[in-house]
């Protein structure tokens, strides 16, 4: 078995696969807080170690990445795959500076190494990512904030706005603070993802597949207008396929 970490700054989402396929996904609150012995025993409760053969790791939380290094190779006595400089990945990156880009876009775009025409990933994390894929290249990124900084943001910077569950009203005008302020996280998120999605096509003249992931894609895909594939563990789905580039 092959265990799989996608570390970003709200959520560490971990798979588990079989050799072929992802076949388990767990994830848990990133808190860097945490030491690695705390980590390793609340994922011995959801993975049976004795099973895991090898360890690949995809993080933009250098603090995490340090306490699953730990626990690789303390706990299961195994070098890991931390994606980084030197690692193979099969994706070329035609950015002004190739190694700013995260670990977590590199993998997003590894996701679509199979297909054959221009993709648009939509990444809806702690920030919103908007990665051009062709070629097996990312040619160009869009980086906005995510819904819970935004939430954060309205509730930190005004006096008399609450904090808020992320949930859909039923209408887009809210008639009281609390569905006003979701209406704004979740439709209007919806209404930036079309509207950049046109952008982006507009400026490429191309007609791209677009795939919605990350945590929040199950919220905000269906208040979409564009035709997309939503695709939660995509990230993962990368990250196996840079290692089979590394391990055969």
């Amino acid at each position: 078995m092959i265990l799989l970490f996608d570390v970003g700054n709200t959520n560490v989402s971990i798979g588990i696969s079989d050799g072929f396929k992802i076949i388990d996904t767990y994830r848990l609150n990133t808190i860097v807080t945490k030491t690695a012995d705390e980590y390793y025993i609340q994922m011995r409760n959801i993975i049976d170690f004795d099973q895991i053969k090898h360890v690949a790791i995809s993080s933009v939380v250098p603090r995490i990445t340090e306490k699953l290094i730990e626990i690789s190779k303390h706990h299961l006595n195994i070098e890991p795959l931390v994606i980084g400089p030197g690692v193979k990945t099969g994706i070329n990156i035609k950015t002004d500076h190739p190694r700013e880009v995260g670990a977590d876009l590199i993998c997003a775009a590894a996701g679509t190494i199979a297909f054959d025409h221009p993709t648009i990933i939509v990444d809806l994390g702690t920030a919103i990512k908007y990665i051009y894929v062709k070629n097996k290249t990312i040619k160009g990124v869009v980086i906005t904030p995510g819904v819970a900084i935004s939430i954060k943001a309205l509730v930190g910077n005004t006096a008399l706005l609450p904090d808020i569950d992320i949930t859909v009203p039923k209408k887009v005008l809210g008639t009281n603070t609390v569905t006003c302020m979701q209406s704004g996280v979740t439709y209007g998120v919806a209404a930036q993802v079309d509207g950049l999605i046109d952008r982006i096509k507009e400026e490429t003249n191309e007609d791209c597949k677009v795939i919605l992931t990350g945590g929040l894609s199950g919220t905000i895909a269906p208040l979409c207008k564009h035709e997309l594939t939503r695709d939660p563990d995509l990230v993962l789905k990368g990250l196996y396929e840079i290692f089979l580039k590394n391990n055969g």
